[in-house]
Parts: C-alpha cells; sequence; structure tokens
C-alpha cells in the first residue's frame, strides 16, 4: 500500500491532467447519448414460448401490436361523418413508418370480410363495399355487414360507439433498414392520430407497446427535474455534514466526472438509455457520494489530528483504498450478476451500471483524494472537524451497545424473529404487474385509461395468448382434431380472466351454420371430411387461425388483462389442459401474443433473482475472506444484506409493488449500495480487534470513525431518491419508495446487525488474530 501510495501521489499532477482531458474529451461523446427502446430486447431469449415466439410470429402475429380506436361521443359509429374520419384514420395508421400494413385491419379494410347466407345462397365481400356512399342505403348495409362478419366486440365495441383499427409493427424500418424508432412511431401516433382526430365529435384511444414506451419516455424526461433536486439535496447535505463547500464542490464534482465517462463510453460502445433504466446513473451518482462521504470524513479526521492537506490525503488514500475498492467490486458485482437474466434490456442496464461502479475505483479512490491533497482546508478547518466529532460522540456508547455480547444475542434473536416475519409476510408477493394496465404508469394515466376503455367495449383487445397447434397432417379435414381443439377453446373462455377464444374450430362451426340456410341446430363441427373442407375452406390465413398448408393453427385466447394472476391463472391452465390432454399427431404450445410475452418475462423474473442474489452474496463473501481472511467476518457483512433483502420483499408486498424487470434490478443495486456500509464499518472494527481490545470498543472506536460518515450517507441518498415518489412515472415512484427504503434498513443493518454479529462470533468462538505491526498499530493511534 505504501508503494502504491508513493506512485499515485508521486504522480498527481500528471494523473489530474490526464484525467481533466479525458473527461473533457468524453463529455463531447456524452452529449451524443440518446434514449433508446427497442421490443425485442424485451423478450426473455431462451424461454421455450419465445423459441416458440420466433418461430411462428410471421404467421400468426406477435406481441407488438398497436391498436387505435376512435369513440364516436355523439351516437353510434353508423354515420358517414364517423366512417369518412374512421377512414382518413386507418390510411394514416397504414402509412406510418413500421407499421406491417398486411397486417391492418378495420372496417375500410380489404381483410375485414363477411359471409352471410341469402336467398340466393352465400355472399360474401367487404365490410365496406368499394362502391360505398355515405348515404343512409349504404350506412344500412354497412350495419348489416358488421353483424354478418360478427365484428362486434372485434372491430366494432359492444356498444356501437367505437371502432378499432389493429395492426402490428415491425422490427425495422422498411424505408431506413434501420430498427424501428419507437419514440418517432410513438410521436406519430400521437400527432397524426390523437392530435389530427380529436374533436368535439370524436376522442381516440391508442394503446401497444410503442406507445407505451413513448409514454414512459415522455416521463422520463421529468428525471432530469428529479436528479436535479436530489443533486442540490446532497450538495445541502453533504456541507451540512462537512461545513465546507469546497470538499462538497470537489466530493460531487469527482461523481460527477464519472458520470461523464460512462455516457461518454456508452456512447463509443454504440449503447444508448432505455428508458426503464434512465435512474440508473443516479444510483451510480448516489455510489460515487457515498464512497466520496467517507474520503472526505477520514481526510477531515486526519487534518483535525494536525496533519497537512496532502499528509491527510495519503492516509486517507492509503487506507481507504482496500476496503473501498471491496466495495466497489462487490456492487460492480451485483449489477454484473444482472447479465445472467436473459433480457436484452437488463442485460444493457447491467453493463451500464458496470461501467459506471468500475469507473468509481478512478474517480473516488484516486481521484478524490489527489484533489484534496491540494485543496482541502487547513488547520481552522480541522478545529470544525474536532468539533463536530466531540458533540456527535457522545451518542457512540449509546449504539456501539449493539457490539456488547449480552446486547448482541438479543438482537439477533430480534432480527430472526423479524426475518421469519418479513419472509411470512412476503409469501403473496406478485410477480408481475399488481394492476391492470401499464404498472410502468399510474392507474390515471392515458394510456391506461385508454386500456381500460378498450377492455371495457371490445372482446378481443391487445392482451392475447396464441397457442400454436401442430399437426401431422392437414388438420382442417381431421374432425377428431378439430374437436379436440374446441374442447380446448370451451374449457379455456370458462378460465377466469379470459374474455373470449377464437380458433378455427369455433369459425368453422358457423360457416357450417350458414351452409345449412343458417339454422343454428348446424353450428357444430361436420363429421364428414368433405363437409368439414367446405366449412374450413374459406378462413384465410389472414385470419392468423391458419396457415396456407392448414398443419399449423393457433388459438387465439384473449384475456382481460395483464396482471400478475390473470396471466398466472391463464398459462397454468393452458399448460395443465395440454399436458393432461394429448392427442395423437398434434403438438400444441403456447406461442405468440402480448401475454405470452408477459408469461416468460415473469417466469424469467421470479427464476432468476434467487440466483443473482446468491452470486451476489457469493462475491461479498468471497471478496472478504480474500481480503480479510476471515469466513466469520463475511458472514457478518452478508446476513444483514440477506434480512435487508427480505424485509424489502415484505416491503414489495405491502407497497402493493410486483417484481418485474423494472423493479428486480433494484435489489442489486441495494444490496451493491448497502455492502458500502458493512464493508467500511467492519474494515475499522477488524483492525481495531487486531490491537487486542474487546468488540464493543473496536466498534465504539468504529463509530468515531466512520459513524457519522455511513448514518449521513444513507439518510442522505435516502432522501435524495424519495423525491422520485413525485414522479410522473408510476415505476420511478415505486422505485423511490423501494430504494428510501432499502438504503434506510441497510444502513441501520450495517450499524446493529453487523456489530452484534462480530460480538456473538467472537463470544461463541474467539478467533486468534495476526496481532499488527508495530507501523501498522502506530498509524491507528494516530489516527485516533
Amino acid at each position: 500500500m505504501q508503494r502504491i501510495e508513493n506512485i499515485v501521489f508521486g504522480l498527481r499532477a500528471p494523473i489530474l491532467v490526464i484525467l481533466a482531458i479525458t473527461t473533457i474529451v468524453m463529455g463531447v461523446f456524452a452529449t451524443r447519448l440518446h434514449m433508446d427502446a427497442g421490443f425485442l430486447k424485451m423478450l426473455p431469449v431462451g424461454n421455450s414460448f419465445i423459441k416458440t415466439y420466433f418461430e411462428y410470429a410471421d404467421n400468426f402475429g406477435g406481441g407488438n401490436r398497436v391498436i387505435v380506436v376512435l369513440e364516436n361521443k355523439k351516437g353510434d359509429i353508423f354515420q358517414p361523418a364517423f366512417l369518412q374520419t374512421l377512414k382518413e384514420a386507418t390510411d394514416d395508421v397504414f402509412y406510418i413508418p413500421g407499421v406491417a400494413r398486411h397486417r391492418v385491419a378495420s372496417l375500410w379494410t380489404p381483410n375485414t370480410r363477411y359471409i352471410a347466407v341469402t336467398e340466393q345462397g352465400l355472399e360474401a365481400g367487404d365490410v365496406i363495399p368499394a362502391n360505398f356512399r355515405p348515404d343512409p342505403e349504404s350506412i344500412k348495409t354497412v350495419m348489416q355487414n358488421v353483424l354478418r362478419a360478427n365484428l362486434v366486440g372485434r372491430l366494432v365495441s359492444t356498444d356501437f360507439r367505437s371502432a378499432m383499427i389493429a395492426t402490428e409493427l415491425l422490427d425495422f424500418d422498411p424505408e431506413t433498414q434501420k430498427p424501428l424508432d419507437y419514440f418517432k412511431v410513438a410521436n406519430l401516433l400521437e400527432k397524426n392520430i390523437r392530435d389530427k382526430y380529436v374533436s368535439d365529435d370524436v376522442d381516440v384511444k391508442i394503446v401497444g407497446f410503442a406507445k407505451l414506451v413513448g409514454d414512459i419516455a415522455d416521463g422520463a424526461r421529468s428525471v432530469v427535474i428529479f436528479f436535479a433536486v436530489a443533486f442540490v439535496l446532497t450538495c445541502l447535505m453533504l456541507w451540512l455534514y462537512c461545513r465546507s463547500w469546497l470538499l462538497t464542490i470537489v466530493t460531487v464534482s469527482c461523481s460527477l466526472c464519472s458520470l461523464i465517462w460512462q455516457f461518454g463510453i456508452l456512447n463509443l460502445m454504440g449503447y444508448g438509455l432505455d428508458p426503464l433504466a434512465v435512474l440508473v446513473p443516479f444510483l451510480v451518482f448516489a455510489i460515487g457520494v457515498s464512497h466520496g462521504v467517507q474520503q472526505i470524513n477520514m481526510a477531515g479526521a486526519e487534518i483535525a489530528a494536525g496533519l497537512n492537506k496532502e499528509q491527510a490525503a495519503r492516509a486517507t488514500f492509503t487506507f481507504l483504498l482496500r476496503p473501498g475498492s471491496v466495495a466497489l467490486f462487490t456492487a460492480l458485482s451485483g449489477f454484473a450478476t444482472l447479465y445472467i437474466i436473459p433480457i436484452g434490456m437488463i442485460k444493457e442496464l447491467a453493463v451500464t451500471a458496470s461501467i459506471g461502479v468500475a469507473l468509481k475505483i478512478v474517480s473516488n479512490l484516486i481521484m478524490l483524494p489527489l484533489i484534496v491533497s491540494y485543496v482541502a482546508p487547513g488547520a481552522e478547518y480541522g478545529a470544525k472537524v474536532r468539533h463536530s466529532m466531540e458533540a456527535r460522540a457522545k451518542y457512540w456508547p449509546y449504539i456501539a451497545k449493539f457490539a456488547s455480547p449480552r446486547f448482541a444475542f438479543i438482537f439477533i434473536g430480534f432480527c430472526v424473529v423479524l426475518g421469519g416475519v418479513a419472509l411470512y409476510e412476503s409469501r403473496d408477493r406478485q410477480i408481475g404487474d399488481v394492476h391492470a394496465g401499464a404498472g410502468e404508469l399510474w392507474p390515471n394515466a392515458r394510456y391506461n385509461t385508454d386500456s381500460e376503455y378498450i377492455a371495457e367495449h371490445f372482446k378481443l383487445g391487445l392482451n392475447v395468448m396464441n397457442v400454436i397447434v401442430e399437426s401431422d397432417n392437414v388438420a382442417c379435414v381431421d374432425y377428431g382434431k378439430l374437436h379436440h381443439l374446441d374442447t380446448f377453446g370451451w374449457d379455456m373462455m370458462n378460465v377466469p380472466g379470459v374474455q373470449t377464444v377464437v380458433s378455427l374450430p369455433i369459425v368453422a362451426k358457423k360457416i357450417n351454420s350458414m351452409w345449412q340456410e343458417g339454422n343454428p341446430k348446424w353450428a357444430a363441427l361436420p363429421r364428414d371430411p368433405t363437409a368439414l373442407a367446405q366449412a374450413t375452406s374459406s378462413v384465410s390465413t389472414s385470419t392468423l387461425l391458419v396457415d396456407s398448408r392448414c398443419v399449423t393453427l393457433g388459438v387465439q385466447v384473449y384475456v382481460t388483462d395483464t396482471k400478475a394472476n390473470t396471466v398466472k391463472t391463464v398459462t397454468a391452465a393452458v399448460e395443465n389442459w395440454i399436458a393432461a390432454n394429448p392427442y395423437p399427431g398434434l403438438k400444441m404450445r403456447i406461442g405468440t401474443g402480448n401475454v405470452t410475452i408477459v408469461s416468460a418475462t415473469n417466469t424469467v423474473v421470479e427464476h432468476s433473482e434467487l440466483p443473482m442474489l446468491l452470486y451476489v452474496y457469493a462475491v461479498v463473501m468471497a471478496l472478504v475472506i480474500l481480503v480479510y481472511r476471515e469466513w466469520r467476518g463475511a458472514l457478518c457483512c452478508v446476513i444483514p444484506l440477506i434480512l435487508s433483502t427480505i424485509i424489502g420483499n415484505w416491503f414489495l408486498t405491502a407497497a402493493s409493488i410486483g417484481l418485474k424487470i423494472s423493479t428486480l434490478p433494484v435489489l442489486a443495486i441495494a444490496v451493491g449500495i448497502g455492502v458500502d456500509y458493512g464493508i467500511y464499518e467492519y474494515n475499522r472494527i477488524q483492525r481495531y480487534m487486531r490491537m487486542g481490545v474487546t468488540p464493543y470498543a473496536a466498534y465504539l472506536q468504529a463509530l468515531n470513525d466512520v459513524g457519522s460518515a455511513t448514518m449521513f450517507t444513507g439518510g442522505t441518498l435516502a432522501i435524495g431518491v424519495s423525491t422520485w415518489s413525485f414522479s410522473a412515472l408510476k415505476f420511478q415512484a415505486d422505485m423511490g419508495l423501494l430504494l428510501t427504503f432499502m438504503f434506510v434498513v441497510n444502513m441501520i443493518g450495517a450499524v446493529t446487525l453487523l456489530p452484534a454479529l462480530v460480538a456473538a462470533f467472537e463470544t461463541i468462538w474467539p478467533l486468534k488474530r495476526k496481532p499488527l505491526t508495530e507501523e501498522e498499530a502506530r498509524a491507528i493511534r494516530h489516527s485516533h
């Protein structure tokens, strides 16, 4: 450590010049960083559902749908002016970049057809014929055709006051051959559709992934405001703690520098900022402030002990480089373990956060003490620090009681009970959305009110799970197979949360009835292959119910919402039915649709949580054992983190916050930041116990050294992120509440449970420690 110190401080001027130049260069690249969203990177690659999705999305529809609904405020849809508006809106949707034009469906598109029984036989045609005129006779014909085509609840609302335009989006813009710009699509939907057609007579509802991303991005821009508020609060709290504007500015500036480096590197790597990950930069900044507080805390103490600014900076660098590196590597591992989750967005988040934390080693453990060696205040500031330390010292004996054996065992017992209660209370934690609509937005957000309206007025909305059925031969003329699928559809319609089911057998029964003069007695599947072929031959591939060879079919299960319980119930019902009812020559798999994606994502999140946390805990233990050579110390650092995670899950349950891809990273982040407190505390306790003192005396001195810094950091970070509770985005507000809670719980665990565990281990199993060298003892006595 002494050699490293001499090298670094011997080159302090060149190092700072290089870092300053790096900051300027990276600042240029950082200005080019932009928000980036993609549908494919939200998919949990490797999941069996998603494998089926990629295999059949082109023929049976994906999950990247957009639905536009026009509502007539002053009557039903069968009015010339409204139908003309619907036609113009359909054309505008058709020409939005990235729209799969062959999948656009509305009353005006040629793929919306009817079949009817007339006195002359079967009649078929477009619902709105090509010779349509805005007169009463044509309007009556359209109304009749809508009923013939059974479009009520599909493209026409059940109250006849709204009409739907449905489509899907491609992954690439056909014009530019580049990945689809979802923010541009969302802007065009708002500008060319909603703003254009909303009037006193017409209202417009829009839902879909592109619109959701756009709304999240609009709300995420407000994060700049909350970052500014948190930044100001952090600066103010930091000044109140250290009483030096100079040290406050230096500490915050070092954290900001690493943020600039991070943004620049991300731009050079071709990454953008996902709207769901815009909070990560602030959290990385918070980690920097946490370590910066420890640096200026010790530097101030060394100045108060009579050292000059360079000596104080050297002592701080040497003493905190090891625990700081351990804490940052642990935080880095916490973010890096997110990479094991096979979801592109979370992998990007892992890379983004890992780069930011790694840069803190340079900005906060090297750059900060080097700057302090030039600009730290003098002896007068040391007197202020001494006065503050003496004022706080009278409180430390009360907190140090946690390290006395008798009190330690009582408190550990309390924590065991608390952990058991938290574990029990968190049993009902939801994996996925807790509320209907988009969980990232508030219930009264326009997107969610639009989604609620569509769910109430249409049977076929945005939320669909498509079950892919693979046959070993032509299924359209096989009564046994179609009857099997018909039974499946009937059973699914009786599952709670299912609105309706659409499949080839259901449509074929209606067509068969039409061939028999519309007699409802014939609404059944004919057993004769010829009659069955007649009933199924008119079902085109545009319905997404059958492929061109009729060997692969799709069963569309429409669901009321994507709440965790609803998705779990429907998915379990489908899987259980398929497992319990095998049929020779048929293979049924859950495949396409947005509900399929939600179900796969929830499954991946549920299965990834425990391994991710175990990896983080394992890295914490490995680093502590490697650096301090004590497995007991590793347990003392990890057990408070485990308890805080369990309590955090209890908080999620109590606050009705579901565990999903936007909340899962927070648990790793909280562990990564929470370990900082414990590492710095344990570093001091371990050093003092090597001098032969009791855990109580060691912890009392540790509190004098870093106790106030630990508590201040936890309080400051909690206050900073608590401002997010007022965000326009619900997921940001939820993250603010969760992080505030986790910061406080981790801080409390570090100053109470950790020393209690140290005392308990020392009482049960005293460990012979390698004594300090004379030089180490002299250094510690000097710091006293």
